[in-house]
């Protein structure tokens, strides 16, 4: 109760903040997170049927600009309260299961500082964004903690291997930022080649080559297509990749393709993804398909506990959070409806062409007023034991990863 009086306070002095010097804004968000747990569900021992968890964020931007540099940070305070704190470490973020609080472990700079950390409350001040900009007439650079989306995909995202987001996300307008050098460069032609490159730490706190990222990507234009070019290095593994994406009529087709040069061998990954958007019914509709297929990824007979803790590449990209699918084949649909200009309602599914498990999944956005946004989503996993989404075996006592349905509901507030 202390922390969310806390949280009270500055969100009752935010008149005053805005009279600070290169205030840039913010938000505060609340959220509630309901997920039902089946009897043979490794969590429901820890959680119960039914886990709660709640989430407050207090997010200030501070903006200073002078001729073509700049400085930007933004100042976090998280919040998270409720049962899945109580689960074991590993388990946290696991499919719909509420992710812990960002830490800095493994970033080159620790700008994270926990306030409370205990089995049923987590509450942490950071700056998420913390970067000098230099902007020329060709070229830009930015040195910092700052963010970059790279890639085609629009649910699954092969080439953005940068802190991406989970399919299933429904908060999706910050991504965590990374420790970087970016650097942009453009073309009389339109086009540009963008630099980056991440410093992180090991399992020791050292700062270390072998778990950095440094890449180069080419993004050209041609007829009606755009294409791009990618070559990196990853956690000391070689990534190329190339994509685009073409008009058809009224439709967009995107795609990427990577190679990576993995322990066993090169794999690669792709995804293809076909948009359009219509009116109908005097409606705004999007619909996006989209096809996946994971090279790092389990088949369908490898789905045991053993197999997978024994595929590393598989392993340490789903802890690092850069793939959050374990089979090969994936078959995702989207389709917006903006009912009102101020409600979009999407229905998404997310399946597993592999063992033919699914995650169906709602979400609203609606705007009820000037810079209030209310987020709501109910997900329903669908499949057989054993499988992706109705629930991998866990080899101990009969009991499985089930996940029932969920509800998410959050509300933001900007300023």
């Amino acid at each position: 109760m202390v922390y969310l009086l806390a949280i009270g306070a500055l969100l009752l002095s935010l008149p005053v903040a805005a009279e600070v010097p290169w205030f840039d804004g913010g938000h505060t968000k609340a959220r509630v997170l309901g997920v039902n747990y089946p009897d043979d569900s490794v969590f429901q021992e820890p959680a119960g049927e039914w886990a709660s968890d709640q989430g407050a964020d207090l997010r200030l931007k501070f903006a200073a600009d002078r001729e073509r540099v700049s400085l930007n940070v933004d100042y976090q305070l998280q919040a998270q309260f409720g049962d899945s704190l109580d689960f074991p470490g590993e388990s946290q973020g696991l499919f719909l299961t509420t992710p812990a609080v960002p830490d800095d472990d493994r970033r080159w700079w620790d700008l994270t500082h926990s306030i409370s950390d205990n089995d049923s409350r987590a509450v942490v001040q950071r700056l998420d964004r913390l970067h000098l900009d230099y902007r020329g007439e060709r070229a830009v650079v930015r040195f910092g903690r700052q963010a970059v989306t790279w890639g085609n995909g629009l649910i699954y995202t092969p080439m953005d291997f940068f802190n991406p987001f989970d399919p299933a996300a429904v908060d999706t307008e910050y991504k965590l930022g990374d420790d970087m050098l970016y650097g942009q460069y453009l073309l009389d032609s339109g086009s540009d080649w963008q630099f980056v490159s991440v410093q992180r730490r090991d399992e020791d706190g050292d700062v270390d080559s072998t778990v950095s990222s440094t890449a180069l990507k080419f993004h050209g234009f041609g007829v009606d297509r755009e294409f791009d070019l990618l070559v990196a290095e990853h956690y000391d593994q070689w990534v190329v990749g190339a994509g685009g994406l073409v008009n058809i009529g009224e439709a967009v087709l995107r795609g990427d393709i990577t190679l990576t040069d993995a322990r066993d061998g090169w794999e690669t990954s792709l995804v293809a993804n076909w948009s359009w958007s219509w009116v109908w019914g005097g409606h705004n509709v999007s619909a996006v398909a989209e096809y996946f297929y994971n090279g790092f990824g389990l088949k369908e007979s490898d789905y045991s506990p053993e197999d997978l803790r024994e595929d590393r590449d598989l392993v340490e990209r789903l802890a690092r959070g850069e793939l959050f699918t374990i089979g090969r084949h994936y078959l995702a649909g989207s389709l917006l409806v903006e009912v009102t200009p101020l409600l979009n309602v999407t229905p998404n599914l997310f399946l597993n062409a592999d063992d033919g498990s699914a995650l169906a999944q709602l979400v609203l956005q609606w705007d009820p007023a000037q810079d209030w946004q209310l987020l709501g989503s109910v997900a329903v996993p669908l499949g057989s034991s054993n499988t992706e989404y109705g629930g991998l075996e866990t080899g101990v006592d009969d009991t499985t990863l089930e996940v029932g349905p969920s509800l998410f509901l959050q509300l933001g507030w900007y300023f």
